[in-house]
């Protein structure tokens, strides 16, 4: 039995909000301790704030991401990363120009059901 799995062809993640979901590794491949996604948010984009029940890490690939974390506000860009601890509660966004490109990874696995969106 081969103790790996390779991923060809990754969950895409329905929007309505224009982001690029593709899960590689989450709820959608039995995965639930760990999510890994490449998204794609598209200028002008954002989420409603939230405060997760997982740690979600970022790596930014191209562009600049804003984060709202606890009511400060910080922008990071290509090459850089961050860990937003469970708990926190966070608001994600692109205001700028550009797409900005990242990988997600949740632990446990991101979940409609544990990340508390608030009402807009």
């Amino acid at each position: 039995m081969k103790k790996y799995k390779i991923q060809k062809s990754p969950f895409v993640v329905p929007t309505t909000d224009g982001k690029l979901i593709e899960e590689h590794w989450g709820n959608s491949t039995q995965n639930s301790n760990v999510s890994i996604a490449h998204m794609v948010a598209p200028p002008d984009w954002s989420e409603p704030h939230q405060t997760p029940q997982f740690d979600e890490f970022t790596i930014i690939i191209s562009g600049k991401k804003q984060f709202e974390i606890d009511g400060e506000v910080i922008t990071l860009e290509k090459g850089q990363s961050i860990l937003v601890e469970k708990g926190a509660r966070v608001q994600y966004s692109n205001p700028f120009t550009e797409s900005c490109e990242y990988i997600a990874i949740c632990l446990p696995a991101f979940s409609i059901d544990l990340v508390n969106r608030e009402e807009e």
